[in-house]
């Protein structure tokens, strides 16, 4: 019996980016977008392993190496749209957040559980880690483009920052290509 139910919940790939190494947040946009088991090509989070962050400071003293499960940066358009009206801005630039893949299309993104896969139709797959919490760091980026702006991005981001996710299956993905969202096959946990 498979463990992962697929859904009706299909997202379509609006915007690819990558974040050169050593240039801090912000990423170039680009059409199509190679992923491997390290993650995108070229990319400063790819990488099998990581040092750890803040994410995961309850587990391990900050640069423990780890297994890279934050390779890539992955939110809808729908709640980068939600996060430019709460900012006071008519569009919100994908690439000012150092998002990897912006989606349209499924509903309530940030919140789809964890092991969750995003399958494209030639069968690249990645695998939801968790949500991807706001930060500081994408304000400092909104504040250089749009001044006054960038101290509101945390709480207008909050609950709406999308997902930290992983490469399962290798393979390339472009914008206009479409995701199918399979979500694990289990009762909610009930400590």
């Amino acid at each position: 019996m498979p463990a992962l139910a697929p859904t009706e919940q299909y997202g379509e790939i609006t915007w690819l980016g990558t974040v050169p190494p050593d240039t801090g947040l912000c990423s170039v946009a680009t059409a199509e977008m190679r992923l491997t088991y390290a993650g995108a090509e070229g990319e400063a989070h790819s990488g099998v392993t990581r040092a750890s962050c803040v994410r995961v400071k309850s587990l391990w003293k900050q640069g423990t190496e780890i297994r890279n499960e934050r390779q890539l940066s992955v939110m809808s358009q729908e709640e980068i749209d939600a996060i430019a009206a709460k900012c006071g801005l008519d569009w919100l630039d994908p690439a000012l957040l150092g998002c990897s893949i912006v989606v349209k299309g499924i509903s309530d993104f940030t919140h789809v559980p964890p092991s969750s896969r995003l399958q494209a139709e030639n069968g690249t797959t990645i695998v939801v880690d968790m949500e991807n919490r706001p930060c500081v760091l994408p304000g400092r980026e909104i504040e250089a483009a749009h001044p006054e702006k960038g101290v509101l991005f945390k709480p207008a981001a909050q609950g709406r920052r999308g997902v930290t996710a992983w490469v399962q299956h290798e393979g390339a993905i472009k914008v206009g290509d479409k995701l199918r969202l399979h979500v694990p096959d289990q009762r909610r946990w009930r400590p």
